[in-house]
């Protein structure tokens, strides 16, 4: 079992609600003094609700999050493989002898 939360669900949709509905947006300083939270507690749940809600610019929604990771482990399997080749490559140039090459 985790942690007891430190601020109710509903005050977290309500600071969020208003939030996101306010424009201009308010700072989340600001917004977090009036109140009567951390700053960087509404500022993570406002990037969770945007990021559910799939709007945040900064970071990629879950199936984006994955398909990043999947492209990453592939580029990195990629790169092992050219220099496992170059390797080979230089490793063979040193010992085949060009004139006993066929054409």
């Amino acid at each position: 079992m985790g942690a007891p939360k430190k601020y109710p669900t509903e005050l977290r949709e309500r600071a969020v609600a208003r939030y996101l509905e306010s424009s201009p947006r308010p700072a989340i300083r600001r917004l977090a003094e009036q109140i009567d939270v951390h700053p960087e507690a509404l500022r993570n749940w406002i990037r969770k609700a945007e990021s559910e809600r799939g709007r945040h610019d900064e970071r990629p929604v879950a199936p984006e999050t994955q398909e990043l990771a999947r492209l990453r482990k592939e580029i990195a399997d990629l790169r092992r493989s050219n220099e496992l080749l170059k390797a080979a490559n230089a490793f063979l140039t040193q010992h085949v002898d060009p004139t006993n090459l066929r054409a």
